[in-house]
């Protein structure tokens, strides 16, 4: 669904939010980013495909209200689900870089995603037990964060990646303990700062010199400090002080603050809490918002 950014009043940090979603019985709010109304949207699949729509093609709804159906809108296979969105500016060029639960990345042309037929097009090649997670757009000499549950982080150069066809897999982007995932990537922007968010609610902002630059398949740095208080990492972004971010629940409460709400500390540090659970709730994704702009979210049912 697609709900004006307004719709979310900023609040202080710490509160309880505001109902965003009512999902369905086993359904929960999956994916949530922030957009304008004419740009093209890129959807990725578990199956490796795009596919491509105007977001104004997906329907306004209230804030409470459950969505349309993504099949609905898209030619989507049977059991297909989309797992990252993208949106596009008319005339956008670069690259699209592409981050797997596992620990991989893959950077292809732009212009290998143009004229997206209704059917989709492969964009990834997706193997057994792994998952597309992000999906970013670069300009070809960027810098590149990716950041797993467990709480580690690499930053590194997208020169350490070669651009690839469609239909490959990737290469490391990070060297992953056992039973560890990546949750989130970011392209690095001049001026930003890292927020980071916790399951449990938690967030911190960070200077980016407090990432280093490494080597692209690296163990990587501590982005944090995780306990049973925090629970793990669940999301990492880039934000400036004049952004809001919004954070949202499997649940489907959202609460929205600026980035300034969230304390500026170190790397290795905790954070403060952003925003008060309810119990068996747990905070799931995080965006960046600019005014203007609409807010989408897709559950984990489509």
């Amino acid at each position: 669904k697609r709900v004006p950014v307004a719709e979310y009043r900023t609040q202080r940090r710490g509160g309880k939010g505001v109902t965003a979603h009512k999902p369905k019985e086993e359904d929960f709010v999956d994916n949530m980013f922030v957009t304008s109304n004419h740009d093209d949207i890129l959807f990725f699949t578990d199956r490796g495909k795009v596919y491509s729509l105007k977001c104004y093609f997906i329907p306004d709804a209230q804030r409470t209200a459950r969505g349309r159906a993504i099949v609905n809108l898209l030619q989507l296979e049977p059991n297909e689900k989309v797992c990252a969105m993208l949106p596009l500016k008319e005339n956008a060029e670069g690259f699209i870089v592409m981050a797997t639960k596992n620990g991989l990345i893959k950077k292809t042309a732009l212009s290998e995603f143009a004229s997206i037929r209704k059917v989709g097009k492969i964009a990834i090649k997706i193997v057994d037990g792994d998952e597309l997670i992000s999906v970013g757009l670069t300009g070809g000499n960027d810098e590149i964060i990716t950041a797993s549950y467990e709480g580690k982080c690499i930053r590194f150069s997208e020169n350490d990646i070669r651009a690839m066809g469609r239909d490959t897999q990737g290469v490391k982007s990070i060297e992953l303990n056992k039973g560890d995932r990546v949750v989130d990537m970011c392209i690095i922007k001049d001026d930003a700062e890292v927020i980071t968010m916790t399951e449990n609610g938690y967030g911190k902002r960070s200077p980016l010199d407090d990432y280093r630059l490494q080597i692209r398949a690296g163990k990587g740095v501590k982005a944090g400090v995780f306990n049973e208080k925090t629970g793990k990492l669940v999301s990492l972004k880039l934000v400036t002080p004049n952004d809001d971010i919004m954070v949202i629940t499997s649940a489907g409460t959202i609460i929205r603050v600026s980035s300034e709400d969230i304390s500026r500390i170190g790397r290795d540090t905790q954070g403060v809490k952003a925003m008060d659970l309810e119990e068996n709730d747990e905070l799931i994704g995080m965006a960046v918002v600019k005014e203007g702009m609409k807010v989408l979210t897709i559950t984990s049912n489509g």
